[in-house]
């Protein structure tokens, strides 16, 4: 499902004497480089489709709405319940999420001013007294495993993005629907699991509330 295909100066017909071109070496090695979870190692999480680009599906319209492009306005983030751990509802949750949208991709960030993709999901749980691991690869690790058929509002979904394993995270909102921080030159927004691009990525769920 997500393996590499190499094509090395010998074995690709289409690009013979590869090192006649040191610049195509150097963008390889670049490439490379980049295949990390989004906030494990400080790398961009790509190929993630853009609004408005081609490969970008378009996202159903949320139960929120979101401020308005230069505005400078965020929507207030409703207040979580009080109360113990268990009496967090995936759907207060959510709506917590939603506030968020539109809020700006940042490399490492897991505050108001930016997030990563798990940094995203450390916050929002946060809000609700979950305490959740910092990188994509040890929040896949916390809660119980869920079936795609029975994921409910609130459970964190992974995908296998950039390398083998989970390298992506984000959070279900309900019927096919998830929420979530995606690449440098995205924001917080809300995308379709069924999707071209992410269904064939889907690696499994995980639940902490309910």
């Amino acid at each position: 499902m997500y393996g590499t295909v190499a094509a090395t100066a010998d074995t690709n017909p289409v690009m013979p004497g590869l090192h006649r071109f040191p610049w195509l070496v150097i963008w390889a090695l670049a490439l490379a480089a980049g295949s990390a979870a989004c906030a494990s190692t400080g790398a961009v999480p790509k190929p993630f489709p853009m609004p408005g680009g081609a490969s970008a599906p378009a996202p159903e319209a949320p139960p929120a709405a979101a401020p308005a492009p230069g505005s400078g306005m965020r929507a207030p983030v409703p207040a979580p319940p009080r109360g113990a751990r268990s009496a967090v509802d995936g759907y207060a949750l959510v709506g917590t999420a939603i506030a968020l949208r539109g809020t700006p991709y940042r490399d490492g960030g897991s505050d108001l001013s930016g997030f990563d993709c798990s940094g995203f999901t450390q916050y929002v749980f946060a809000q609700y007294g979950v305490v959740l691991p910092r990188e994509v690869r040890d929040q896949f690790r916390v809660g119980k495993p869920v079936k795609p058929e029975d994921l409910a509002a609130g459970d964190m979904i992974f995908f296998t993005t950039t390398a083998p394993g989970p390298t992506h995270v984000a959070i279900a909102i309900g019927g096919d629907q998830f929420i979530h921080a995606p690449s440098s030159t995205g924001v917080v927004r809300i995308e379709r699991i069924g999707s071209g691009y992410w269904a064939p990525r889907y690696l499994g769920a995980r639940r902490l509330v309910n």
